[in-house]
């Protein structure tokens, strides 16, 4: 018998959310990027839970399994200053880092608060992998429109090729094409002092064009550039 093939997945890492004293691990990020998964009709999900630094690293090692063209990260959990989820920012992106040039890892989501005002971070961890890009929120987020903002990402950028990642101009455009529908002066949340911050002022995008001598870079300026181009 012949086995059912896709050539795209996308991995999703999700922490309890526990948005109000009822939500028995009810709230997922999981319905919407189903969504995506059929709407494509070739690309799978593979999905589980973490709670820390060790069931990350199970959930991850048990989610990368089989042979993909490429794979997206989707890392869904509640962040604080330099913590996904309990875990620091560079360990955890360090240990998608690792597996990506194996298992074809192209890009990683960071579903989180917080966590995307460490790009340099995010630029060391992507450094000489496999991965060629990176989108946070260096603010809070609210949790359905930073979920949908997070599904177009996905949704994009998992459908790229190899080729489409050349130079950083492409993924800029790429990216800044993915949020098209979003308004750089919608307030996705407040920053530590409960001041409210703008979705321009929150997102930040590193990307690592393939090919020998290409650095991981802060490309945040150039998306927003790029953004509302009707080029993309």
């Amino acid at each position: 018998m012949s086995k059912y093939r896709t050539n795209r997945a996308i991995i999703v890492l999700e922490a309890p959310w526990e948005l109000d004293p009822d939500d028995a691990n009810r709230t997922s990020v999981l319905p919407f990027i189903e969504g995506i998964a059929k709407l494509t009709g070739d690309t799978e999900v593979h999905y589980a839970n973490f709670y820390d630094e060790g069931s990350f690293q199970m959930a991850l090692d048990c989610l990368c399994k089989g042979t993909f063209e490429s794979r997206t990260v989707y890392i869904a959990a509640h962040g604080y200053e330099r913590t996904i989820g309990g875990m620091d920012i560079t360990s955890l992106l360090a240990k998608v880092s690792f597996k990506s040039q194996k298992y074809h890892i192209t890009g990683v989501m960071l579903g989180s608060c917080f966590v995307g005002e460490h790009a340099t971070s995010m630029e060391v961890c992507l450094q000489e992998s496999s991965l060629r890009w990176c989108v946070g929120y260096a603010s809070e987020s609210q949790w359905l429109e930073g979920t949908l903002i997070d599904c177009a990402i996905i949704a994009k950028m998992s459908a790229l090729d190899d080729d489409d990642f050349g130079n950083r101009e492409w993924i800029a455009g790429d990216l800044a094409g993915a949020i098209q529908l979003f308004s750089p002066d919608y307030v996705i949340g407040n920053d530590y002092e409960s001041e409210p911050v703008r979705l321009a002022d929150s997102m930040r995008f590193v990307a690592q064009p393939r090919g020998r001598g290409n650095r991981a870079r802060d490309i945040t300026a150039l998306v927003w550039e790029h953004h509302g181009s009707t080029d993309y």
